[in-house]
């Protein structure tokens, strides 16, 4: 008898040969993939997983169809667009550098929210995402509203992961990770009940060299997350804990903020407020010089997306 988790012969040659597919549009890149999955027992030295090297955002360069996926994890790109650019209107898609895309939401040329209609189109009936985004996706206007509408009427978006300044993209820019369900029966209204956001951001610091971040930071996070019972989910925010890194925000709240907005923030920052408790000259250096590499990324992608 088969030891428990032990896999089948054709288990195991579907884990290694058709479970996963890619698309990369660098080959370095896509070389540098294949080699991590070898490495990790994926695939072997005469048949390898299939990644594409195309600009994924296109399907007419892609060499087959893009498949449904079950489960999406996602660092989408970001910066200006070399490729053409993906847009909804017909007329638009006629013109040099633009191409169609009817199962997207709105045009744009800003690669984060590009990639974000992908996943959600590529993604099948109840279909799971986690997708890591800067800051800008949850509060730029524009095709950034509407994108964050449809996503709450048309996905269940129910959880934000707000992630310390530099973990992702470059050091200055601040990420989440929006987790989402492609449900099967959508409400004509609104998919998402409830948005859960845990803040393992405020009064909390990283730095790739002394303090890198590691899976004992986020258990917390694990801990509350992996229970999906909506029913069981237990919020540590309250009146009397103000705290609380995690907490639960009603689809009517969010939709009635100003362009949607999912850019939330509760906590107190501890190290602006308490001027008898600063903290050490080299955290508030430090502070400051994210604060303006922050400033300076936001400004460069808002620039690139013109």
């Amino acid at each position: 008898m088969a030891e428990k988790n032990e896999l089948s012969t054709k288990q195991e040659d579907f884990l290694r040969f058709k479970t996963f597919h890619g698309w990369e549009i660098e080959k370095s890149t896509a070389r540098l993939c294949l080699m991590n999955l070898y490495l990790h027992g994926i695939g072997d030295l005469q048949k390898t997983p299939d990644i594409h090297v195309s600009y994924s955002l296109n399907p007419h360069k892609i060499n087959k169809q893009v498949p449904k996926i079950k489960i999406v994890l996602a660092n989408p790109p970001f910066g200006k667009s070399s490729s053409d650019i993906p847009t909804t209107d017909e007329n638009l898609a006629k013109r040099d550098g633009y191409f169609l895309s009817d199962d997207f939401w709105v045009t744009t040329s800003n690669k984060q929210l590009a990639f974000l209609q992908h996943i959600v189109s590529m993604l099948e009936s109840n279909g799971r995402a986690a997708v890591v985004l800067p800051d800008n996706v949850l509060f730029e206007g524009g095709a950034g509203e509407i994108i964050r509408k449809k996503l709450l009427s048309e996905t269940n978006l129910h959880t934000i992961l707000r992630l310390p300044t530099g973990i992702f993209y470059a050091q200055g820019v601040k990420s989440n990770v929006l987790f989402f369900e492609k449900n099967q029966k959508l409400d004509s209204v609104k998919s998402s009940q409830n948005l859960w956001i845990y803040d393992y951001r405020t009064n909390i610091h990283h730095t790739p060299k002394n303090n890198p971040i590691e899976i004992k930071h986020l258990l917390g996070f694990i801990d509350c997350y992996k229970n999906r019972d909506e029913k069981q989910l237990k919020e540590e925010w309250s009146t009397n804990n103000s705290n609380g890194r995690w907490r639960k925000f009603s689809y009517d709240e969010i939709i009635l903020r100003d362009k949607t907005n999912l850019d939330i923030i509760w906590l107190k920052d501890e190290n602006l407020i308490d001027f008898n408790n600063l903290p050490d000259p080299d955290i508030i250096m430090e502070d400051i010089i994210e604060n303006i590499e922050s400033a300076l990324s936001g400004l460069k992608m808002i620039r690139d997306s013109y």
